[in-house]
Order: C-alpha cells, then structure tokens, then sequence
C-alpha cells in the first residue's frame, strides 16, 4: 500500500474512532452480551382429537389448554426494552404435531405491513414471525419457520450459528388473518417433518416478532443484537416433550413428468417429448435419524443460477438449490466459519471439502443422477451426514459412484468435533479421496459473558494424478459489542485436490483480520452505527505476497432502516502470468496497486419501492473500472413482488476497453400462499445470451403440488434476436406418509 494510502486510512480511522467515542460517551445504550438461557416454558400437551383447525382463526377451544408466552424483549431499536405492542405466543403439541398460535396485538391495525404470500418470498419485507427451533439442543443447528401477515410462509435451516438456507422446504402448515387489533395465525409442524432425538424433552427455541414499519424486532430468546440472526446459541428453552409419535417414519414422494424440448437452431429437431418417473423414499431409522433414497431425482423445481461475469481471476461460488441436497445439510457442514456458504466472499469457501453442486456437475456440463442415498441426522450423541449418488455417463466416460461422510460429536458444553471423508470424482479421470477433522469452539464464560469462538480444520488430499496435499486452517472471533472483531489463517496446498469439494485458489496462504466498533442509539433517528477495518493478504506458500485488500469503512443504520456505508479499498495483485478480463482484454503480468471507493445505500424494504445501490470507483489493475451493482424492488401489496437487478462494469485498461451488463428480471404473482406463478429472466451481454424461466406451481395439499415450468434460451448479439431451446415440462408430486 502507498504512503498517501496509508496516511488517509489512519487519518480516516481516527477521527471516525474520534467521533465514535463521543457518540458512545453520550448515547450509545447498555448493550452487553447476554444469554437467554434462564428462559424455559413448560409445553402443554393435548389429545389428537383435540387438534385446532389451521385457519387463523384462534377461536378453537384447545388454545385456553396452551402454554402462554407473552413476555418478549426488544432486540431492537431498544435493546430489552418492553416491546411497543402486545404480543401473545401459545405453544402445544400432540404425539403427532407442534402447534402454535400468535395473536399480533397492534394500535394501529390500518398500518400492518401485508407483503408478499409467496411460499419462500420476502416475508420479512412485512410484517412477520418466526419460529426457531433447535430439536437436538445443538445451540447451533436449527429450524426456521417465517409467516407473514399476508399468510406468506417460508422454512429455512439455520447451520452453524452463521448460515442460512432459505432453498430447504419440508411440510408444514400455517394460516394468518387480519382482525380489527391485529393480525393472528396458527401454524403446525409434524414431528416427522423434522429431526428430533427420542428421549429428549428440552427443545432449544426462539420467537421473533418483527413489527415491520417500526423496524422493531422483538424475541423471546436470542435477544442479544450483538450475534448474528441466524445464531441461536442463547435460545430459550420448550420443555415436557414426550412420547412423540412419527407414525412408522416413511414418507413416499413418487412424481410423474411430461417433458418436451426443442432446438429451433437445429435442422428438423422434433419436440423432444419425453415422460419420466421417480421419486424419493425417507425412513426415520430413528427420529432424528433419516435414511433417503432417491431415483431419477428431478430439480425442476430449482430456480435459475444468479448470471455473475467474473471480472476476477478466481472461479465463482454459486449456492446449492437442490432439494435432495439440502434435506439435512447441517450433518455435512465441516471448519465453522472457515467455510461460509456467501457467494460474494468466495475465498472463505477456498478449500471445502464437500460441495454438492459438483454432483451433476461436470465441468459445466450437466449429468443426470441415476439414484442417491443418505443418511442423515444423530444417533447415539454423533450428528452423521453420510450420501452416496449413482451419476450418468459423463462427457468423459462411464456413470460414477460419488460418496461424502461427515461424522461430528459434542464436547464440552458448547463445541464440536468431527471428521470428514469424500471419494469418487465427477469426471472419471481420476480415483480422488479426502479426509478431514475439524474442532469447532464456542465459550460464553471466560470473558465475562462476552461471546469467543475458535474453529480449527486439517485435511488431506489423496489423487491418483497429484502428490498428496492438506488444507489448514484456524479462525477466531469475537462476536460482541461495542467491539467485535474476527483473525482467519488459511493454507491450501499445490496439490490439494478435493474432486468434491471446491478449490479456486491453490498453493496460497491467507491472512484476514477484521474488526470494528459499533454504537448503538435509542430514541434517535439513527439505529446503530459502526467503523470497521478488515486486512486480506494472500502470500505463496514462501511467503512472498499475491494479494492483499485492506478496507476501512462506517455504516449508519437509522430507524427507518435505511442502510448508508462507505469504504476506502486499497488493493494489491501480483500476476505471475497474463490474467483475462472479460472478452479476453489481457492484464499483463507484474505488481499493481490501487485504490477504490465504495459506496452503498439501501432502502427500507419495507416501503412499496425499496432501492439498492452500490458503486465501487474508480481503479482495476493499471486502469479504470467504474463498477455498479443496482436492484429494485416493488411490491405493492401481498399479491405481487418484483425485483429489477442491474450489474454494469465499465473497464478500462491500456491494453483494451469493456464494457460488461448484467440484467436479471425476477417477479411472482400470488393467487394465495399455496399457488404462485413466478419469471426469471437473465441476460448478460458478454456471453450475449438471454435465459428465460415461467413456473407455475400449486400445492394442492402439504407434501403434493402441480408444477409446470416454461424455458426459454437465446442469442441476442448486436440487435439480432435468435432463438435456441425451448423446454417445458408439467410435474404432479405427491406425498404418503406412513
């Protein structure tokens, strides 16, 4: 970094950290690390021919035999503070369900937020709550269920204490309605729609009402706003669960699918109609133990991948979206934080062990799946994720045998460890294995109820082509407030070779440091606000330095939840060989340093239009980039959501100009929570090619659904138009459960 460089960070940081300092002395609240544990409710228990209709109308008799909770914190603005309305939480369960209702009590019913009903939507742009629950007590693995005042619903698994995956769905039901001091809902979830371990009647939990034009978020445990809100580490706690009943624990899902697809490029290509079959089949060896098979597996339920160019020399991470996949996928997590599942910070995924997408996946190839296992879950106090799938032939020879084992076991009282092991290669060239352990820390205790975690991962490569190769790494972070702040060391060998896993930067080791002060406001206009600094450095496996990116920056979060934050980024790249920006304009090798500013500002996504703009300007390698990334969101009411995205990069280089868009266009109808119609359309004019996908899909009862789904593929080079596939098919799945 340069001198001129150097000095505007420190005179940056220290008046910011001048400023911060003044701010805390005059305003900042009592915020502190705290844990929710004392919180216990004892769940009632009813006959099951007591069950409540799932309506939203809370009338039914059943609820007076309920568990009442009613006694929730603010999380936010005002930490602890008593929450501005009313709200009523009633929990009970019979050998087959859990219930819940939530009366939402609010003084001004005209102003409830009703947003989007899409199953799997943005029920948060509204108001909403969640259930959040812990079956194991893992107090790091959960269940997530939003509903929304509009009868929206989503279901997400929460991994880690870091992740969320909002693609997972299993089956459940909920109903809301509006009434004239509030909104109310009821909602249930069988018992074999989630994994549970038998014996156990502690089940970790959180509630979470978010009352969305207050921006006011209030819980009943989990209320520390200095974690994530996918930590779920100081839950509350249900108690009394007993003699639960999953029936004999199988669930068939047979589909049928009618196919047609035709290459209008292609000379007398016909329709392509095809019929298909298949299903999956689950059994619960035990509870919280699912075995799954699954034949002639269908994904054409899986949304269109995120259109991204690259504009930097590392392969792209993309998120899995498969459902076959992500049933249970916390049993495959391996390092903790070393490994998070962000897309836009892939090198936290360098060196992952296990990476489903490349199941199917042949370098950029697709390659159908014959038949897959899992077992997944816990038995015996270890968390198993063990899989096995049957692929096609490949582009290179014949169908391969791709296996993963992840095995971890709680130690102490809040930490892990595991091993993982993974063997076959996609492509058939090569006979691949890797091994791994990994110890994963978290302790509430030594600092004074301040939060501290450490993950820890080694693990080796074995390849019939390549030498024998490891990965290490060693993490820890500070999750707390006003001071937060995170150290990462990372080493992935030359010859470290996960076929399974995902690898897009070898023979490096990293250094990132990051951390900040944050200062937390009541009564203000402004919500938080924050300094932080992070330091990325990558170095060969001598020492000598690739790439470094040291940022300083501050955010201001105000009541009305609009988000402004600005970063200065200086970086630094080492090209030991001629690099290509996008249309191949050559970056010669040597040293470059520069430095960018990076704005961002996003708007409520609470109002009817919600903007997002981020500009980073104006430096790339020894030129120019002027890089945006810029979304728009509309939805005027529950029935329809719209979303516009535009990623522009203008680049200028001495050795070439380019000029790279990217538009995505994604938008749903709702007819009611069950059936939407949803489009994706993408276009980037690099590749100069336009994707297009229609999905119609109703779920005419829990478990079963129609879906029909539309394709469409194009060429748009210049201000021709030409069309290439057309695909749809029509899908009827239904499930039986046992």
């Amino acid at each position: 970094m340069g001198l001129l460089s150097i000095h505007l960070l420190r005179r940056a940081a220290a008046g910011l950290l001048f400023v911060s300092a003044s701010a805390h002395a005059a305003e900042r609240s009592s915020t502190t690390a705290s844990s929710d544990r004392q919180l216990i409710a004892q769940v009632a228990r009813i006959e099951t021919s007591e069950a409540p209709t799932i309506d939203g109308d809370l009338s039914d008799s059943v609820w007076a035999k309920a568990t009442v909770i009613d006694d929730l914190k603010q999380r936010q603005p005002d930490y602890l503070a008593p929450p501005t309305e009313r709200t009523v939480l009633r929990v009970m369960y019979d050998e087959n369900n859990l219930y819940f209702s939530v009366y939402a009590y609010d003084s001004e019913p005209d102003k409830i937020l009703v947003k989007t009903m899409a199953r799997d939507g943005s029920i948060g742009s509204g108001d909403n709550f969640n259930l959040i629950i812990d079956p194991g007590l893992t107090r790091r693995n959960a269940y997530a269920f939003q509903v929304g005042a509009s009868g929206g619903r989503l279901d997400a698994l929460r991994l880690n204490n870091t992740i969320e995956l909002t693609q997972w769905d299993t089956i459940w039901e909920a109903r809301s309605r509006l009434v004239a001091d509030g909104w109310t809902a009821e909602v249930v979830i069988p018992f074999r729609s989630i994994s549970y371990i038998p014996g156990q009647s502690d089940w970790g939990f959180v509630f979470a009402r978010t009352i969305r034009r207050k921006n006011e978020n209030d819980r009943w445990g989990s209320v520390n706003p200095a974690l994530p809100f996918t930590d779920v580490s100081e839950g509350a706690t249900l108690t009394g669960f007993h003699d639960v009943n999953a029936g004999i624990g199988l669930d068939l899902q047979p589909y049928i699918a009618l196919r047609a697809k035709h290459d209008w490029s292609a000379a007398k290509d016909g329709a392509g109609l095809s019929a298909t079959a298949g299903g999956n089949l689950f059994y619960r060896v035990t509870p919280a133990l699912t075995g799954t098979l699954t034949i002639n597996p269908d994904f054409s339920d899986a949304p269109l991948d995120i259109r991204q160019v690259n504009t930097t020399r590392f392969s792209l991470f993309l998120p899995e979206t498969r459902g076959f996949f992500l049933q249970d996928a916390a049993s495959f997590e391996f390092g903790g934080r070393l490994f998070r599942r962000d897309p836009d910070d892939t090198q936290s995924n360098n060196g992952r062990p296990f990476f489903s997408r490349n199941i199917g996946l042949v370098r950029g190839t697709p390659v159908s799946l014959i038949a897959g296992g899992k077992l997944s879950g816990d038995y015996g106090g270890f968390s198993i994720g063990a899989l096995s799938v049957l692929t096609d032939a490949t582009p290179f020879g014949s169908g391969q045998l791709l296996s993963a084992v992840r095995v971890t076991r709680p130690v102490f009282s809040q930490s892990t460890i595991g091993f993982v092991v993974t063997n076959g290669d996609p492509t058939g060239l090569t006979r691949n294995t890797v091994a791994g352990a990994d110890f994963q820390y978290r302790d509430t205790t030594t600092f004074r109820g301040a939060v501290a975690q450490a993950d820890i991962y080694y693990e080796r490569s074995f390849s019939s082509t390549l030498a024998e190769d490891d990965s290490y790494g060693l993490s820890l972070n500070y999750p707390n407030e006003p001071w937060f702040g995170d150290l990462t060391f990372k080493q992935v060998g030359a010859d470290f070779s996960p076929a399974l896993g995902f690898v897009n930067r070898r023979a490096v080791r990293l250094y990132d440091a990051s951390g900040g002060y944050l200062v937390r406001y009541r009564n203000a206009q402004l919500r938080t606000w924050s300094v932080t600094t992070r330091h990325q450095y990558f170095t060969n496996l001598h020492g000598g330095l690739e790439s470094r990116e040291d940022r300083i920056g501050t955010e201001v979060l105000t009541t009305s939840d609009h988000d402004v934050s600005v970063e200065l980024v200086n970086s630094f790249e080492h090209l030991d060989a001629t690099f290509l920006a996008p249309r191949d304009v050559p970056v010669s090798r040597g040293s470059y340093d520069w430095t960018n500013l990076f704005f961002h500002w996003q708007t409520s996504v609470a109002k009817p239009i919600a903007l997002l703009s981020e500009i980073t300007c104006c430096s790339y390698y020894n030129g120019r980039n002027v890089q945006g990334h810029f979304k728009l969101n509309y939805r005027p009411n529950q029935y329809y959501d719209l979303q516009l995205t535009y990623d522009p990069s203008f680049i200028r280089l001495p050795t070439g100009n380019v000029d790279v868009h990217v538009v995505s266009l994604d938008g749903v109808v709702n007819f009611t929570p069950d059936m939407q119609v949803g489009i994706q359309a993408q276009y980037d004019n690099i590749s100069e090619s336009l994707g297009f996908l229609a999905r119609y899909r109703w779920e005419f009862l829990p478990g079963s659904d129609v879906l029909i789904a539309i394709g469409q593929s194009a060429i748009i080079p210049g201000t021709d138009f030409r069309v290439k596939t057309t695909q749809a098919s029509i899908r009827v799945t239904h499930t039986l459960r046992f």
